[in-house]
C-alpha cells in the first residue's frame, strides 16, 4: 500500500507519511510511559526543574572536556537549539580553571547562502552564537585553541576531517518539528524515492553536507530565533551527516518543550525505542546507534489532548 503524501508539504517526505496507527500511539503517550520508553542502548532522563536541565546540558561539556589529554584530546559537538547552556558552560569553565588547550568543539551545522555557509555578520550566524553565549566568555588562559573549534562550511573536508583528531564523546542537539538532529532533515519526495523514502542505511551514508530544508524547518527557525520573519531564514545550511554522528561516543538529544511539541517529542522516542528507524523521521535513525539519551523537562512534556484557543 502506497504511502500517503505529506500532509505539510506534497512534494517531502515527513512524519505524517507514517501508518495512522503509530502516530495514533504516541499521541497517547504520557510522561510515565516516556520514561519506560528506556533500554538498552537508548535512556530517558527527567528533569523537574528547568535549573536543573540546563545545568545537566552544560555539564556534558565539561565531561567531554576534562577527558581531553595531549594524547588523546576530546571533545563534544553542540547545538544552536537550545542555547541556553551555553553562558553556564563558559561560567563553569571558568569556575573550575578547566585548561581547554585540548579539548575541541564541533558545531552542528550553519546556514548557507549564495554559494557559502554564512559569515558571522549574518544575523542568524551559528557560529557567532557560539562565540558570544560561550567560547568568548572563557577566560583567556584557559581557552580553546582556535584550530579546535571546528565549523561545518561549504567545502566539509576540513571539519570532516577533524573527526578523526579527537574522540568525539557526545554529540548534543534538539530536536527540529520535522523531527531532525542539526539539519539532517527529511529527503524530497523524488525518484528513486518517490513511492517510499530512502533506507535507513542509505540516508545514514551521508556525511556534512549542503542540504535543503524542509519548509517546517524554515517556519520553525523563523518563529523561534527570527521573529517570525520567514524571509530572513535561508533555505539551504550545512549539516553535520549521519556519517559524523556515529563516530560520537553518545547522542544526547534535549527536550525543553518548545522547539519541538508535545507529539513530536513523544513520537521519536517511540520509534527509537522500539527500533522502527524511518528517513521521513529522520531523529529515528538513532534507533541504530549504539549509545543515545533522550533528555526531557518534565514541564515541557505536555499533552496531545486536543485543545481549542
Amino acid at each position: 500500500m502506497a504511502r500517503p503524501l505529506s500532509s505539510i508539504a506534497p512534494d517531502w517526505w515527513d512524519y505524517t507519511t507514517l501508518p495512522r496507527e503509530l502516530l495514533d500511539e504516541a499521541s497517547r503517550l504520557t510522561a510515565r510511559d516516556l520514561e519506560k520508553l528506556s533500554r538498552d542502548g537508548f535512556r530517558v532522563v527527567m528533569y523537574d526543574t528547568l535549573e536543573d536541565f540546563y545545568l545537566a546540558e552544560a555539564l556534558e561539556y565539561i565531561e567531554a572536556w576534562r577527558q581531553a589529554t595531549p594524547d588523546r584530546p576530546a571533545g563534544i559537538c553542540g547545538p544552536i537549539g537550545p542555547t541556553e547552556q551555553l553562558p553556564l558552560v563558559a561560567r563553569l569553565v571558568n569556575a573550575l580553571e578547566l585548561n581547554l588547550r585540548h579539548a575541541h568543539f564541533w558545531g552542528m551545522d550553519e546556514w548557507y547562502m549564495d554559494g557559502r555557509e554564512v559569515p558571522e555578520s549574518h544575523p542568524l550566524s551559528f557560529a557567532r552564537t557560539d562565540k558570544e553565549l560561550c567560547f568568548n566568555r572563557i577566560r583567556k588562559d584557559l581557552a580553546m585553541p582556535a584550530a579546535n573549534l571546528h565549523f561545518p562550511a561549504a567545502d566539509p573536508t576540513a571539519y570532516v576531517r577533524s573527526y578523526e583528531t579527537a574522540r568525539c564523546v557526545v554529540m548534543q542537539g534538539g530536536q527540529g518539528e520535522v523531527k531532525h538532529w542539526a539539519f539532517n532533515d527529511p529527503p524530497k519526495r523524488q525518484a528513486p524515492w518517490t513511492d517510499a523514502p530512502p533506507p535507513p542505511e542509505e540516508y545514514r551514508k551521508l556525511g556534512t553536507r549542503v542540504v535543503d530544508l524542509h519548509p517546517l524547518t524554515i517556519v520553525q527557525n523563523a518563529r523561534t530565533s527570527g521573529g517570525g520573519n520567514i524571509p530572513l531564514v535561508p533555505r539551504q545550511a550545512v549539516s553535520v551527516g549521519p556519517v559524523e554522528t556515529w563516530k560520537a561516543e553518545r547522542v544526547s538529544i534535549w527536550h525543553p518543550g518548545h522547539h519541538d511539541n508535545a507529539f513530536g517529542i513523544r513520537l521519536t522516542a517511540l520509534m527509537i525505542s522500539r527500533r522502527l528507524p524511518d528517513s521521513s523521521v529522520p531523529m529515528s535513525l538513532l534507533a541504530d546507534h549504539p549509545n543515545v539519551q533522550f533528555n526531557y523537562y518534565r514541564g515541557g512534556i505536555g499533552t496531545c489532548e486536543v485543545e481549542m484557543h
